[in-house]
């Protein structure tokens, strides 16, 4: 989507952090943005801020409140899904609760928005998503029970749609971004290597946005590093354990 101009986008993920720095920027382009979260008052708040905005609150774990919100955002033209949660924990701390709650916001839930949105896009012969995975999602990880598994099952997700939908007039992308500087970072106790703003990461997601390109990794050199890490064969990876 080259141009955002009158465009309506669905940022589902925008109260707070990254979403809520993509949807300034969407804004500046010009685009009309239907504004979900859980927390109405932050959306209602970021959207006076703006020039065309409306919230509509939703939960991504409840199929009700996510069809319901899909009915009053009418007809839009891209889907940003940028809903995320995340604790960080060990196997040997496993908290199964909050292990299934990472799982329904980063990966069921976007299954269910999709559900609302891919059926039109296709009937339509046009429209644009975007998928927010992480770096965290390319290879297992320690203390990411919960959290990497869900996006790795997001960058699956979105692999397959690439391909499926590949000449549908539909554009799906994955943005997988490394540390940004959120309430959800503010839980690590380990240094976070070249720790983002909000801002700074939402001009990758905006850049990336624009074009057809279906994968973008940031910040670099990060992102190499990680890529380079998946490449490692088993035997050295895990050697010893």
């Amino acid at each position: 989507m080259t141009d955002f101009a009158g465009k309506t986008i669905w940022l589902v993920g925008a109260s707070h952090g990254l979403g809520r720095a993509v949807a300034r920027k969407l804004d500046r382009a010009g685009a009309r943005l239907i504004l979900s979260a859980r927390s109405e008052d932050a959306l209602e708040e970021l959207a006076s801020e703006l020039t065309q905005a409306r919230a509509v609150p939703l939960d991504v774990t409840d199929a009700e409140s996510v069809a319901e919100a899909a009915r009053r955002a009418g007809p839009v033209d891209a889907l940003l899904y940028n809903a995320g949660a995340y604790e960080p924990m060990r196997t040997q701390d496993w908290d199964a609760d909050a292990v299934l709650g990472m799982s329904d916001v980063n990966f069921t839930g976007a299954l269910r928005v999709l559900g609302q949105i891919v059926p039109a896009f296709v009937k339509a012969g046009r429209g644009d998503i975007t998928l927010v995975g992480s770096l965290a999602g390319y290879r297992g990880l320690p203390a990411s029970i919960g959290y990497g598994a869900s996006k790795a099952a997001l960058i699956s997700l979105a692999e397959t749609m690439r391909l499926d939908l590949r000449d549908s007039g539909v554009t799906v992308r994955v943005v997988n971004p490394g540390f940004i500087k959120t309430r959800l970072t503010d839980k690590n106790s380990f240094k976070m290597p070249q720790l983002m703003e909000p801002e700074e990461a939402a001009g990758h997601v905006v850049s990336a946005m624009r074009s057809r390109r279906f994968r973008t990794d940031f910040p670099r050199p990060f992102s190499y590093a990680i890529r380079a890490f998946e490449l490692l064969p088993d035997w050295l990876v895990y050697r010893g354990k």
